[in-house]
């Protein structure tokens, strides 16, 4: 469990006052030549912004000087910045919005990744009819990455009014009529979590059981059931109170236990997007390359440095997309050597199954041209580096300290952060000391 031993000796090294002092190092700690300052940066920074940015709705004070330091006169970035949120409740712009006003410097929504973005990659659905879950504009958010046939769970309870039951309130007090003319549903959207838990779930199971037919009644041998694309895995996150509030995460834990203790089989997912999934961090990386070449920055970005404060999804995520960035370096002269091999009349089954795992997600995308990613572990959120360790290692591996989702399983590699300090400022302040980058 040697991740959980390495964050207990960090959590305590950095109550301390040697370690303070470095983590508030200033301008003075970076020292370089004057043409060093002229270097086009080769790294990128990816951001997590509820509990590293803000707290609900609440700037944290060492953000807008982190992003002093990020942005020249004018207020261009001197960096690829890519701001990396689970959040999926509003557009990109507004988002956007939201950044440039708490910063204080300019963001556009390019520089924004939801956790539904990378659902632009999704053609094959595209044109199908989807069924969309959460809270904001759904509609809007869904239309905009590209689905053209969309349908809300307020249409859905609409046309079919006595399938919402809990209620007492909202039953119907007159029949309704018969006439339906929603389509057929193709696959299940989950954006994030909604406002009544208990409409959703209810409705989406009955999608589910129904095959996408909800004048239908229930079948439980229908499975595999419709295709289900899930963002947002957190189980919790930081607003302004005290404790963490319940994620997406936590919904989906109820819908995949409500669907296996009616049918007897788990619920299956075609994708789960947002933090810690690969396809979200390549996305991101996507999103870097296009800064750097849209500044003419001709220098290769070979490191990425992800800022969060949950260990869970942002430290997993960054650390799973850097083993990743890994392995697929290594597969390079795997698959060159495969090459000679097949020439010689021998298999080389392994390599082409690799090959072709890789293409069924990269296939929207150029494949990543980064050598690394790494964590930065901030103290202002989630995490909390006095309570949430264990003090048994051996606990770490039960339910009831992993957070993380079901399909993905649990690693103490990778919840051990590259590096854990105090607040952004301190993170944005370590990596240009890692880079050897004198801001101008």
């Amino acid at each position: 469990m040697r991740g959980f031993s390495y964050l207990n000796r960090a959590a305590n090294a950095l109550c301390s006052p040697r370690v303070d002092r470095k983590v508030r190092l200033g301008r003075c700690g970076l020292c370089g030549t004057a043409s060093d300052s002229k270097l086009q940066p080769g790294f990128g920074l990816l951001f997590d912004i509820d509990g590293v940015l803000v707290r609900g709705k609440t700037p944290i004070p060492a953000a807008k000087k982190a992003f002093q330091k990020l942005v020249n006169p004018q207020g261009q970035f001197l960096v690829p910045v890519v701001f990396v949120t689970n959040a999926g409740n509003c557009l990109r712009q507004t988002k956007a919005d939201q950044l440039s006003h708490i910063l204080g410097v300019p963001i556009s929504q390019d520089q924004v990744m939801m956790s539904h973005s990378p659902l632009r990659m999704f053609r094959k659905y595209q044109d199908k009819c989807v069924l969309v879950s959460g809270q904001g504009p759904v509609l809007d958010i869904a239309k905009n990455l590209g689905f053209s046939k969309v349908v809300t769970i307020d249409m859905l309870r609409e046309s079919f009014p006595l399938l919402d039951m809990v209620d007492h309130n909202r039953r119907p007090k007159i029949l309704p009529s018969s006439d339906v003319n929603l389509p057929k549903i193709d696959a299940v959207i989950l954006f994030g979590e909604p406002i009544r838990w208990e409409t959703n779930l209810q409705l989406i199971v009955d999608v589910l059981l129904t095959n996408g037919n909800l004048g239908g009644a229930h079948n439980n041998q229908s499975y595999p059931h419709i295709p289900v694309l899930a963002c947002n895995m957190d189980l919790m996150w930081m607003a302004e109170a005290q404790s963490p509030r319940f994620g997406h995460g936590t919904f989906l834990v109820c819908l995949e236990n409500i669907y296996k203790k009616i049918t007897g089989k788990d619920l299956k997912y075609e994708a789960l997007m947002g933090k810690p999934s690969e396809l979200t961090y390549h996305y991101a990386e996507y999103l870097i390359r296009s800064q750097a070449a849209e500044r003419e920055w001709r220098n290769p970005i070979g490191n990425l440095y992800a800022i969060g404060d949950n260990l869970m999804t942002d430290i997993y995520g960054a650390n799973l997309y850097n083993r990743y960035l890994e392995e697929k370096s290594s597969r390079k002269s795997s698959k060159a050597l495969a090459k000679v091999v097949a020439g010689t009349g021998s298999k080389a089954s392994a390599v082409s199954q690799e090959e072709e795992s890789d293409n069924a997600w990269e296939s929207e995308l150029a494949p990543p041209s980064a050598t690394s990613c790494r964590s930065v572990l901030v103290c202002t959120g989630v995490y909390d580096p006095h309570t949430q360790v264990p003090s048994d290692p051996s606990e770490c591996i039960t339910e009831t300290v992993f957070h993380g989702h079901r399909d993905f399983r649990f690693d103490p590699a990778l919840v051990e952060p590259g590096h854990l300090v105090q607040d952004v400022d301190a993170a944005v302040q370590l990596i240009f000391e890692q880079e050897n980058f004198v801001p101008l």
